[in-house]
């Protein structure tokens, strides 16, 4: 059993930046990722980094402008969003994968959290 806690999320102005934070509990040795869903869109991925945190993949559209990082001794992931646009605004979502390493894959995920809105205004 996981069960994953996010925050962070709120309004900033476009250009601004965000830190997520999504506290993990019970099987933490395990591949983390974010996904985000935008109102009227299918949820997508954004980042995920594997369980030792060697690994990392970004989806394009976040590429040099995200950063995903844990900190296992603390059983956190974070997502450190910089350069923020208003096509960034959605929910939120920390995701936790059986996998050790790294995927983007939406069904590779078993266990999430309740989300966190971030809104970007222009």
């Amino acid at each position: 059993q996981v069960q994953l806690k996010e925050s962070g999320g709120g309004l900033v102005q476009a250009g601004g930046s965000l830190r997520l934070s999504c506290v993990v509990s019970g099987r933490t040795l395990r591949a983390m990722g974010w996904f985000r869903q935008a109102p009227g869109k299918e949820r997508e991925f954004v980042a995920t980094i594997s369980w030792s945190g060697g690994n990392t993949e970004y989806a394009d559209s976040v590429k040099d402008r995200f950063t995903i990082s844990r900190y296992n001794n603390k059983n956190t992931v974070y997502l450190q969003m910089d350069s923020l646009k208003p096509e960034d605004t959605a929910v939120y979502y920390c995701a936790s994968s059986a996998l050790v390493g790294t995927t983007p894959e939406l069904n590779d995920y078993d266990y999430w959290g309740q989300g966190t809105q971030v809104t970007v205004s222009s």
